[in-house]
């Protein structure tokens, strides 16, 4: 029998809800998910990291003191899940962390997550392998997304074209068609637009299972500037984050007199429309999707994208033998084992870079 070959794959995304971990067995040729484990943020971090996705005073030093505080959390899930796991620190080879996103401007040459991956080394006994994206940038490439190399390592079929659509506070949809290479590209906002319109709203940090958008009508006026954004119309690869979708942008798209439950109905509808749009133009022929990311717990968006695709079935990936919950986390421990073998961790067709390049830096324990 094959000795474990363990990594923490740790994944805290744009919706800043918290952070997601998995502990991933290599040893074996389909790899396998030991444990997982999630740690929410708590609400004064969010603030604060919010905070620092628009220019302020005194930005470094609060971004690295947001970095630090990160990192004890990062740590602190990381001994939650190998606990789960019963799993001692030493037997671990690795830590796959993404850190937390403020800015993503590749047009700018870069995409900066907040991260203390040598903290996180010295809290934890173990190395990190962090900052998977500046690679990619630096040859060109948009850095995102980085999902879609191990969705075709994991679900790929010879034989049926499928999508796999990761909603998480950007939706992005990877492209699995049996006779052309792996694609993806960034669709537009996912969780993100209702997120923080819910939480303008509602004594919650998100509308739970779009029951809130489901109470209200879809503004075709309103829809039809949001659906005028210049992203939409560009060609992959592309990527987007708050820089481009944000409250800001949403109320400038405001009269001013619409119901508030009307726009969050038209922001789900937004996510929705987006996505179809990018399936039907980019993944001809698509016979199944499969979602991932928190957007699967919100079943006013699931019903209106099966209504706006009533060709493709749409699944959980779960039906895969992953849950939806954990895909992300899962992919940057496969990432890190990338960067630990010596090989490529970006598909250039998807990102835009001039080639294959192994992505993540090494800190050791």
């Amino acid at each position: 029998m094959a000795m474990p070959d363990l990594i923490v794959g740790l994944m805290s995304g744009t919706s800043l809800d918290g952070v997601d971990a998995a502990l991933v067995d290599f040893s074996t040729a389909r790899p396998s998910v030991c444990a997982t484990a999630y740690l929410p943020y708590p609400t004064d971090l969010r603030k604060r990291i919010l905070r620092l996705h628009q220019p302020g005073q005194d930005d470094l030093h609060q971004a690295a003191l947001l970095a630090n505080r990160l990192a004890e959390i990062y740590a602190e899930t990381v001994r939650a899940v190998l606990a789960q796991a019963r799993v001692p620190h030493t037997a671990v080879h690795a830590i796959g962390c993404h850190g937390q996103t403020v800015r993503h401007l590749p047009q700018s040459g870069y995409s900066l997550q907040l991260n203390n991956p040598a903290l996180l080394a010295e809290l934890t006994g173990i190395a990190v392998v962090a900052d998977f994206r500046s690679r990619d940038i630096a040859a060109g490439g948009q850095g995102a997304p980085l999902v879609p190399a191990f969705h075709a390592a994991w679900f790929r079929d010879a034989r049926t074209h499928r999508g796999i659509l990761n909603i998480g506070g950007i939706a992005n949809l990877t492209d699995l068609s049996p006779r052309r290479p792996t694609s993806g590209f960034d669709c537009g906002p996912g969780n993100m637009l209702l997120d923080a319109w819910a939480q303008q709203h509602l004594e919650n940090h998100y509308d739970a299972e779009g029951r809130w958008a489901a109470s209200g009508r879809v503004l075709p006026d309103l829809l039809a500037r949001l659906l005028a954004h210049e992203f939409f119309r560009l060609e992959p690869p592309k990527s987007c984050g708050r820089e481009q979708f944000n409250l800001a942008w949403l109320m400038a798209c405001l009269s001013g007199q619409e119901a508030a439950a009307d726009v969050q109905a038209t922001l789900s509808q937004l996510t929705a429309e987006t996505i179809r749009r990018a399936i039907q133009r980019w993944c001809e022929n698509v016979e199944e999707v499969f979602v991932c990311g928190g957007g699967i717990h919100n079943q006013t968006l699931l019903q209106h994208i099966e209504a706006l695709l009533p060709q493709v079935t749409v699944h959980s990936t779960e039906a895969l033998g992953l849950p939806a919950d954990w895909v992300e986390a899962v992919a940057f421990a496969w990432l890190a084992h990338r960067m630990l073998a010596g090989e490529a961790g970006n598909l250039p067709e998807v990102t835009g870079a001039r080639g294959p390049r192994i992505l993540g830096a090494l800190y050791p324990a």
